[in-house]
């Protein structure tokens, strides 16, 4: 059987929500699990994840999944509903939404007596210079307060475009514009943190923190690493050695080419690619670790397969190779290929086998 397989570590997950109890100690906790869990696979991680307050993700399809599953924490649609239709089925299953625009207003509206009956909460997008989703500050303050007006329970929410970059002059335009709001609006509950913020200001994590990343031990900053924030990587992705190959100077590898070898080396054919959700462009030197020690990706990655450098290492047919986790940081990865460790993480395709260690 091919080899290439996605372990994730139960408990380096609840370590990781502990991490955030430490950090945030009187907020709620909402837990991110879009994207299938940010790639780690839903069913995998709630079991882990039951200790947390509440969870956040971006579409019904993903709520009722967390509901079929048997958990009953509160839920957040962090986009709301698309049509109509979807807000009978979010009162049936005790969902709540975000509201974004004026049609998903109208939309709540039209349920108001089911949705307030439920004691559901409407969580209100404030967009502070982001520019995605949100009223603007000159037409949020009048919605929530007509909302708490007509006997619903709001929380004042927004994102950060800019969390982690330390000094970029919108982190400070967005904190004003979401306190004023708050205080306009007040009493009403609150939410702005995400990972990066959970970190950064802590005395803004209010009512509600709505971690992502950090839950799966990679790190939200560029210049810290999980290790530098007492993270724990939960997913583990490897694959394992199906041939070795002794190539001379001046012999190549893979396709186009690119690398020639220099001196007699001796090559690992490991069974991943790119149709397992490993990248392929790597504009800098990218690398696996094989029992604790890294070695270098060599040539271009395959469909099916890559070749690593195992000149001098102990590494016969079947050694084991990891691409990511505890040893080589997806982070560490992604700076490789020039993006961020949320995209490798969501990426992976379904033919990875996928395990879970308890």
């Amino acid at each position: 059987m091919r080899q290439a397989t996605v372990y994730i570590d139960r408990e380096a997950l609840q370590y990781n929500l502990n991490r955030v109890k430490q950090l945030a100690p009187t907020a709620q906790i909402v837990s991110m699990v879009k994207a299938n869990a940010y790639g780690h696979g839903v069913k995998d991680c709630l079991a882990a994840l039951s200790g947390t307050d509440a969870f956040g993700v971006a579409c019904l399809e993903e709520a009722l999944e967390i509901r079929e599953l048997g958990y009953q924490q509160p839920i957040t649609l962090i986009e709301g509903v698309f049509s109509e239709d979807e807000m009978q089925v979010v009162i049936d299953n005790n969902l709540e939404c975000i509201v974004h625009q004026q049609q998903q207003l109208d939309w709540l509206r039209a349920h108001k007596d089911a949705y307030i009956a439920k004691n559901l909460k409407v969580w209100v997008k404030l967009n502070s210079g982001m520019n995605r989703l949100g009223f603007k500050v000159a037409e949020i303050i009048e919605i929530i307060n007509v909302l708490k007006a007509e006997g619903f329970t709001c929380v004042l929410a927004m994102h950060f475009a800019n969390a982690d970059a330390e000094n970029h002059p919108l982190n400070e335009q967005q904190k004003n514009q979401f306190l004023h709001v708050k205080e306009a609006c007040a009493p009403i509950m609150a939410s702005c943190c995400n990972s990066a913020a959970i970190f950064k200001w802590p005395e803004l994590n209010f009512d509600f923190v709505r971690p992502g990343i950090m839950l799966y031990g990679a790190s939200p900053f560029a210049d810290q690493t999980a290790d530098d924030l007492d993270l724990k990587p939960v997913m583990t992705f490897s694959a394992a050695i199906i041939a070795l190959n002794t190539i001379q100077a001046g012999e190549s590898v893979g396709y186009g080419s690119h690398f020639v070898a220099t001196e007699e080396m001796q090559l690992a054919i490991v069974s991943i690619g790119y149709g397992d959700g490993y990248p392929r462009a790597f504009p800098k030197q990218n690398y696996v670790s094989i029992q604790g020690q890294t070695t270098p990706v060599i040539g271009r990655v395959a469909m099916d397969m890559i070749a690593i450098d195992v000149t001098g290492l102990n590494a016969p047919l079947g050694t084991k190779v990891e691409l990511w986790g505890k040893n080589r940081l997806v982070d560490d990865v992604a700076q490789a290929n020039g993006t961020i460790g949320y995209e490798l993480l969501c990426r992976l395709s379904a033919r990875p086998i996928r395990k879970s260690k308890i």
